[in-house]
């Protein structure tokens, strides 16, 4: 029962982790883009 708990955790962690990490490229993509229309 335990593991199956745990297993439930960790794929809710995961989850959580991933959306924060898009979250995180896709700022910096919107910074990147807008570093390269002031370079022109």
């Amino acid at each position: 029962m335990a593991d199956k708990l745990n297993m439930g955790e960790m794929a809710s962690f995961n989850n959580a982790n991933l959306k924060m990490e898009t979250q995180e490229n896709t700022l910096l993509a919107k910074d990147i883009i807008e570093e390269e229309k002031k370079a022109k």
